[in-house]
């Protein structure tokens, strides 16, 4: 692997978790945009994807539930479903094309509801109705998918949250944050009984995060302007996705 690869790899890993931690999230489907893009072997993606994502979403989850942003009570009914879900999702291993094209699928969804995130922020908050029967049905959904995938499903949680408008954005942020953390463990748990290789640099990659996943979450709970990040991922998902399913699946 030459210099130039892993320097813009590098780069690229930096500001996905730069991106993704001003937002609460950890980054499970930039990175997987990224290693799209720049062709990583299909069984190293995976467990990659879930390493980088704990890393972050501990950094995010600290910095936002720290400054007070979190909310307990919605936390705790999305979590003890998913959480479960993501373990069994990670022992599943798809076959590389139905990988690539699942991958492909979920990157343009999550691509999809970023911008129903950015258009849901202004929402006032509303009473909760019915939360352990809707957090037991999209609690095992989104945990299953995303152990399934790598990632740590609040891509997902997200807007479904604020699409509810039950808690402040940024105790979304916080939510999101813990959540992403604790699904991504169950799921890389469930994984590694598998034995998938992880990407033989992913000390680099680590360290990529690590410095993003700082600059970002501190950005994120001082107020940063969201929108125009929110648009930046918009494409980087969306054109990753569709390389996804017509470039590489067709392979």
């Amino acid at each position: 692997m030459s210099l130039s690869f892993i320097i813009t790899a590098f780069v690229l890993f930096f500001v996905i978790a730069t991106l993704y931690s001003s937002i609460g999230h950890a980054g499970a489907s930039g990175y997987l945009a990224i290693m799209a893009l720049l062709s990583f072997a299909p069984e190293s993606i995976k467990p990659t994807s879930l390493i980088l994502n704990i890393i972050v979403a501990a950094i995010a989850s600290y910095r936002f539930i720290s400054q007070g942003y979190f909310d307990k009570r919605i936390f705790w009914a999305f979590v003890v479903f998913s959480v479960p879900a993501s373990f069994i999702g990670g022992l599943i291993i798809l076959p590389v094309f139905y990988f690539k094209v699942f991958s492909g699928m979920f990157l343009i969804v999550s691509a999809i509801f970023l911008l129903i995130k950015k258009q849901k922020t202004n929402e006032e908050i509303k009473s909760v109705k019915n939360l352990w029967l809707m957090s037991a049905i999209f609690g095992a959904v989104i945990g299953f998918v995303s152990g399934i995938i790598g990632v740590g499903g609040g891509i997902f949680l997200t807007p479904l949250i604020l699409m509810f408008g039950w808690t402040p954005v940024k105790n979304v942020a916080g939510i999101s944050a813990l959540f992403i953390l604790l699904n991504s463990i169950s799921g890389l748990m469930g994984h590694l009984s598998t034995i998938q290789e992880v990407d033989a640099n992913i000390l680099y990659w680590m360290g990529a995060v690590i410095a993003g996943g700082l600059l970002g979450s501190y950005l994120g709970s001082k107020k940063f302007n969201q929108r125009v990040i929110i648009y930046c991922l918009f494409v980087v998902l969306l054109s990753a996705g569709l390389k996804f399913i017509f470039v590489d699946a067709l392979k």
